[in-house]
């Protein structure tokens, strides 16, 4: 039959001594076995019994010898109760198996517990990589691309339904213009010679401005695509647009014959691919 641990049986001797004011003594481990045949008669355990002699709650008594034949790999001894303990004689007489009387579930004062909880899917799936901020070719950009298409062709065929532009007559040595002005995309450069030498006018400016752009990628690194992000690229592209921007408008309305300087609004524009649409 399965024993209480030492430690139990001598702090069950030593509560049960102060309690009846003797002297603590004696061998605990040896009063284990003399109540087990007195409380259960026929072998069985009388845990009440125990639990009032040793001074041990029941349920205590109840999970160490659960415990101590799970370990073993013993049955579970029968239990009696106090009020009944020639109940387990008669079966034990009769030869049924000590196993059969085992309870199946847990013993009483003995509680299990099971957690159950939802977890959502989102709280374990965490990225721990953000999307980049690119989008596909197709269908994304050339469909951007195509749009813009479409809408300046509407806009160059509305342009040329209300305003004409035609042909001028042949070249005439002997009858040039006052000024002879170069064609609009030139005429930022056509500009700047009014105010350089046409090497720095022609090549210097120009071999800078070109350059300039060529080295933004080398002197912005930054890989992002916002233009928040980008100060730096936009600011030189912005200077160089500006001042392009600024010199063709500068040559195409405000210089008039032997290529002075005037005001539009008062001397007109002297440009003669104007002539047909200002007329």
């Amino acid at each position: 039959m399965a024993q209480l641990p030492e430690n139990l049986l001598k702090r069950a001797a030593e509560a049960r001594a102060k309690a009846e004011g003797g002297p603590v003594g004696g061998d605990p481990v040896d009063a284990a076995p003399a109540a087990a045949p007195a409380a259960g008669g026929g072998g069985g355990r009388n845990l009440d019994a125990e639990a009032t002699k040793f001074g041990v709650p029941r349920s205590l008594l109840e999970r160490g010898m659960f415990a101590r034949a799970t370990a073993d790999g013993t049955p579970v001894p029968e239990m009696a109760s106090a009020g009944a303990p020639a109940a387990a004689a008669p079966a034990q007489a009769a030869g049924a198996p000590a196993a059969a009387a085992a309870p199946s579930g847990p013993p009483p004062g003995v509680r299990t517990q099971r957690l159950l909880t939802v977890v959502k899917a989102g709280a374990i799936q965490g990225t721990s990589k953000e999307p980049a901020d690119k989008v596909n070719v197709w269908p994304h950009l050339l469909a951007i691309e195509f749009v813009a298409l479409l809408a300046m062709l509407a806009f160059l065929t509305f342009l040329s339904a209300f305003v004409d532009a035609p042909l001028l007559e042949f070249a005439n040595f002997n009858e040039q213009p006052n000024p002879s002005k170069a064609p609009w995309y030139f005429l930022g450069l056509q500009e700047l010679l009014a105010y350089f030498d046409p090497q720095v006018a022609g090549i210097i400016i120009p071999g800078f401005g070109a350059a300039a752009l060529a080295f933004i990628p080398y002197i912005d690194r930054n890989p992002s695509v916002r233009p928040s992000d980008r100060k730096l690229a936009i600011s030189i592209f912005t200077v160089f647009i500006m001042a392009a921007a600024v010199v063709t408008i500068f040559g195409s309305f405000f210089r008039g014959p032997g290529f002075n300087f005037i005001f539009p609004w008062r001397d007109g524009i002297f440009f003669d691919d104007l002539k047909g649409i200002l007329e």
